[in-house]
């Protein structure tokens, strides 16, 4: 069960770090309580996640679901350029937190 909360925290991750983009610095209501929301979301989820995974495990894993998620919606939602070297460097974290999956299960 840990590991779906690890997955869930992570996609919440995605949510406020492209819901910083429409608060605007914080000054657009909506987009701010959505992102807020989603931040505690995250943190409360990899919070519970925690308690049954390695800690640093638990936050490569998040940092890496939200580090690549955001990354393809700004090449899909804001047009940020989708490079070869982009690709290849969001293909090597999905590697890194396959490879932690992995070793987790060791």
């Amino acid at each position: 069960m840990a590991w779906i909360y690890l997955l869930l925290a992570g996609l919440f991750e995605i949510v406020w770090a492209i819901g910083l983009k429409y608060t605007e610095g914080f000054t657009r209501l909506w987009p701010t309580v959505v992102t807020v929301a989603a931040m505690v979301v995250s943190m409360g989820l990899l919070g519970i996640a925690a308690k049954d995974l390695p800690i640093g495990t638990a936050y490569a894993i998040w940092t890496g679901i939200g580090a690549v998620g955001a990354a393809i919606l700004g090449i899909v939602l804001f047009a940020e350029p989708a490079t070869a070297l982009r690709i290849a460097s969001i293909g090597l974290i999905v590697a890194g937190v396959v490879g932690l999956k992995l070793a987790t299960l060791s």
